[in-house]
């Protein structure tokens, strides 16, 4: 790590702001488990995911979610992504591997 960079993340205030990397994570779990069930073929997940689109905040955010099949209540939608993130990990060694 070069010396002058080494510290440079601690100069970003956004990551001082209470749960600005938080929302990232959230965001990322759930638009995987929004785009998995689509491109899976799961039932009702378009409909479901249209649906969730035109609520437009016309309710609390966790039950529009709820609404579109992505229970945070649960592990399932991080587990999901950090299923996602493995995936990814793995094709991108894969491919190293044939370059």
């Amino acid at each position: 790590m070069d010396d002058e960079v080494q510290y440079e993340w601690a100069r970003i205030p956004h990551f001082y702001r209470p749960f600005y990397v938080y929302k990232y994570a959230t965001s990322y779990c759930a638009a995987v488990a929004l785009s998995e069930a689509i491109l899976n073929n799961e039932e009702g997940a378009v409909k479901k995911y249209l649906e969730f689109l035109s609520m437009g905040g016309s309710a609390y955010p966790l039950d529009e979610l709820k609404h579109a099949g992505v229970d945070f209540s649960t592990p399932e939608p991080v587990s999901r992504a950090l299923t996602k993130f493995s995936q990814i990990l793995d094709d991108v060694e894969e491919t190293l591997k044939k370059l």
